[in-house]
């Protein structure tokens, strides 16, 4: 099921202790990493090191990272943690290698593959509803139409620029009516805030926190807009490392079940790593994102790039549509998660 469940009083008074004693890690943060406890491969495993991604927008990550699961079950292998600001961000750096593992919206995922990425999807990590239009607070643009002429933030190669190209097609806007200003996702809502920009394709939690610190508002949202979240990886570490592959999709799965279970610990997580209030946290893990997603790669995930597949052609971020179809033929490698078993991963 979703997690809708209320969070408490009590608990909320926990976790606004914690979010008070947390602090947000740095886009340029130094990757994290816990000291292996014994020789990798004496203790079986194909590497010595694994480093993967956490995320603000991606709730399982914090909860693998925040629980020790994987240090704990990989035996003499380092976990090296490395924070990703956006998808764009962590496709940067599953192409330089300097992440096995990264997390991103389908849309990047799809971009990032056209464009000659050699990454793959191993696995689903949420259905959320992560993007939206976001305008200040008595602004007279209340609708998508009203973006005509107008300028809007929005970080290319990520979901909230997808979403923001698939409403302004809806609405019958052309892109070129509007002045798209890149800028990572804390940016543009710095930039809608300070009146630099009329409108801003936001991303949560940061767009929670914009709403509920500085009062503004969402005038269109579309859950089927959004791309799921997806799990990615380099085909080289699936080539040389795939027991190490299949630990980390394993972690996903008792990650997954844990959250659901645990909900105002999720809060809690998140309101500490984001160093945003625990209100903003429930609001985006109880309202705006679902968990129970079946985390196979397949049909729902491709019926949805389909659609924005022909968007990157128009805006010209893939040169035609016969990249695309390639690429979403060789996205998704789906055995990862189908053999995903959560009881082997310790804790």
């Amino acid at each position: 099921m979703r997690i809708r469940t209320a969070v408490s009083a009590t608990a909320l008074a926990l976790v606004t202790t914690l979010a008070m004693t947390g602090c947000v890690a740095g886009e340029n943060a130094e990757p994290e990493a816990a000291a292996p406890s014994a020789d990798a491969a004496d203790a079986g495993w194909s590497a010595d090191t694994l480093d993967i991604d956490f995320a603000t927008y991606n709730p399982l990550s914090l909860v693998i990272k925040d629980q020790g699961w994987l240090e704990e079950t990989l035996d003499g292998v380092t976990v090296n943690w490395v924070q990703s600001a956006g998808s764009n961000k962590a496709n940067e750096a599953l192409r330089a290698g300097a992440v096995d593992v990264g997390s991103t919206a389908g849309s990047a995922a799809l971009l990032a593959r056209s464009n000659g990425s050699p990454i793959r999807t191993i696995g689903i990590y949420s259905q959320p509803e992560w993007a939206a239009i976001v305008v200040p607070s008595g602004s007279d643009i209340t609708s998508v139409a009203d973006l005509a002429g107008k300028s809007v933030a929005a970080t290319k190669g990520t979901d909230p620029y997808f979403f923001l190209l698939q409403s302004l097609e809806e609405a019958g806007v052309a892109l070129s009516d509007v002045e798209v200003q890149n800028l990572q996702h804390a940016d543009g809502r710095t930039a809608l805030e300070q009146g630099s920009v009329a409108a801003w394709s936001g991303l949560d939690p940061i767009m929670a926190a914009s709403e509920a610190e500085s009062g503004t508002q969402l005038i269109y949202r579309n859950i089927d807009f959004n791309t799921y979240g997806f799990l990615n990886a380099t085909q080289d570490f699936l080539d040389a490392s795939p027991d190490l592959a299949q630990a980390v999709v394993d972690a996903y799965e008792k990650a997954r079940a844990w959250a659901q279970e645990n909900p105002e610990e999720v809060v809690a997580i998140l309101a500490e790593v984001a160093g945003i209030d625990p209100a903003v946290a429930e609001k985006v893990i109880v309202e705006r994102t679902n968990l129970d997603t079946d985390p196979v790669p397949g049909d729902a995930q491709r019926k949805v790039l389909e659609v924005v597949g022909p968007i990157f052609v128009e805006s010209g971020d893939v040169e035609d549509q016969a990249t695309i179809d390639k690429a979403l033929d060789e996205l998704f490698e789906p055995t990862f998660a189908e053999k995903a078993d959560a009881s082997t991963i310790a804790g």
